[in-house]
């Protein structure tokens, strides 16, 4: 990727968040920021997954993901779930969650929102799959600021394309 197609796209900001999945008792939760909401009625939204990830063929089997809004006073998720300690299967053994009602997905205790969807549809978009997701439950935890990319001081652009912010020279 060129120069400027990166900063381009370094520059769309995103939330931050982590998809978890459960499978047959294995819990596991990705980091991610490809995240948006696509309909109003019926709510609906779109999470984007790395065709490599082991999430995105969890989430094709079992139609279903938990999304969890990571917010300031949360940060440490996205440290955890960015960095190679969490680069395994059952991940949220370091985490604490709890499952669920409805679809049995890991809501995460430090997230300020946690929502259980069911997977309504999928499209290819080159190496990432696009889930669409409808909402089927919702847990608020915390009245705080979500974090973004923003807030970050890298930004990652697809693959193992992660740029740090100072390579643009942004403050």
């Amino acid at each position: 990727m060129d120069n400027n197609l990166a900063r381009a796209m370094a520059d769309l900001t995103t939330g931050i968040y982590v998809l978890t999945t459960q499978e047959n008792g294995r819990c596991h939760g990705m980091s991610s920021s490809w995240v948006a909401q696509v309909s109003g009625e019926p709510v609906m939204f779109t999470a984007a997954v790395d065709n490599a990830h082991f999430s995105n063929a969890v989430i094709a089997r079992t139609g279903a993901l938990g999304l969890n809004i990571v917010g300031h006073r949360g940060r440490e998720l996205e440290d955890y779930f960015y960095s190679p300690r969490a680069h395994r299967e059952n991940n949220l053994d370091a985490v604490e969650f709890e499952l669920s009602p409805t679809l049995a997905m890991p809501w995460l205790k430090l997230a300020m929102i946690a929502i259980e969807a069911r997977v309504i549809d999928s499209h290819a978009a080159g190496d990432h799959t696009i889930f669409v997701a409808s909402p089927v439950g919702v847990r608020v935890s915390a009245n705080d600021r979500p974090l973004t990319s923003l807030d970050l001081e890298y930004v990652y652009l697809g693959g193992k394309n992660v740029v740090a912010r100072d390579r643009f020279g942004w403050d």
